[in-house]
């Protein structure tokens, strides 16, 4: 609670600077031994006195997955600080309503349609067909659960999640029929981020990330004064002049797009878009024009600790960094239930 009391741009140092160490952290970590100052060395390009294959892991590998954790978890907390705001409730996150589980049964079915072409067409595969079946399958979840926890009487967060419940089973459904029917090479794909994971790290998924990341926030905030009139009512809203229904529309599409992208290059990674916005709003209090920067910032920092974990916990092999994000989220959810007894709609 103390740091309520720091500015914004003294707790994006703060955050920052732990961000960087926590990546320099990550990069010198592996199964292959390499020490904390051979990693910044190759990391300052000042390699010429390293072996070669030190530099291949530092290069294509490790940092790589470090910059696409950050990405990733920036990402998923800037969409879950939206839809947090957007439905009003802290319980709000794209894998507890369902989107995250119709954004993986998406990019599920593009890796069993465009299996041959993958082969042939890698660049498609990752450019275009999951990413976009993967937004197509989150936005339509947004749609679904969005309409049915909605009525006159406003937003009930309880059908909202049961919806999501409901909604993850059939995806969980589809998603096995997807193993079913896969061959050996569709299995190992769908196995790579069906429990999240960042190993197949590269610069044409960084590329696409980086650029989502920053249409999003070019975009959140611009909005973040509309959002932060939502937080008083719709219909308080409203008579400020938010165009609501045009605004939820714009959110509901741009949070898609976000865990459509995140899904089709990380797989299902949870509660990073639950815990980090609450946190955030604690630490910089609700108003969208701080809490969005510093909610990518601190997600960005997250999914870089939880995968710097998730490499050393059960060394040498690797636990899928979804498992670690979900021991840390589902403890929290309990509390957030808790606290919200008598509250939910």
């Amino acid at each position: 609670m103390l740091l309520r009391k720091f500015p914004l741009p003294t707790l994006l140092i703060l955050f920052a600077a732990a961000l960087v160490v926590t990546a320099i952290s990550s990069v010198t970590v592996g199964p292959m031994d390499i020490s904390f100052s051979d990693s910044v060395q190759s990391l300052l390009l000042q390699s010429d006195q390293l072996a070669p294959h030190v530099n291949l892991v530092i290069h294509e590998i490790r940092f790589p997955r470090t910059v696409l954790c950050m990405l990733v978890g920036a990402i998923l907390a800037v969409c879950g600080t939206v839809m947090q705001g957007l439905f009003r409730n802290p319980l709000a996150e794209p894998g507890i309503i369902g989107v995250s589980a119709g954004a993986a049964l998406g990019a599920a079915l593009a890796i069993v349609l465009f299996a041959d072409l993958s082969e042939q067409f890698p660049q498609f595969m990752n450019l275009a067909a999951l990413p976009l079946f993967a937004f197509l399958g989150g936005a339509l979840t947004t749609v679904l659960v969005y309409k049915l926890g909605t009525s006159k009487m406003g937003t009930s967060v309880t059908i909202m999640l049961l919806a999501g419940v409901a909604i993850s089973a059939l995806s969980g459904a589809g998603i096995g029929y997807m193993n079913f029917i896969a061959d050996d090479q569709m299995l190992r794909d769908l196995s790579l981020w069906s429990m999240g994971s960042l190993a197949a790290a590269n610069w044409m998924s960084i590329t696409l990330c980086a650029f989502t990341l920053m249409v999003l926030m070019l975009i959140f905030n611009r909005k973040a004064m509309s959002l932060n009139a939502l937080l008083l009512g719709e219909a308080e809203a409203s008579h400020l002049g938010i165009p609501v229904q045009k605004l939820k529309r714009q959110l509901i599409l741009l949070t898609a797009v976000g865990v459509g992208v995140t899904v089709s290059v990380s797989g299902m990674i949870g509660f990073i878009g639950l815990v980090i916005p609450h946190l955030g709003r604690m630490l910089s209090g609700p108003d969208h024009r701080t809490l969005l920067p510093i909610s990518a910032v601190m997600g960005a920092l997250l999914l870089t600790f939880a995968d710097m974990f998730s490499r050393i916990a059960a060394a040498p092999a690797e636990l899928p960094v979804g498992i670690v994000t979900a021991l840390i989220g589902a403890p929290f959810f309990i509390y957030l239930l808790f606290q919200q007894k008598g509250k939910i709609i």
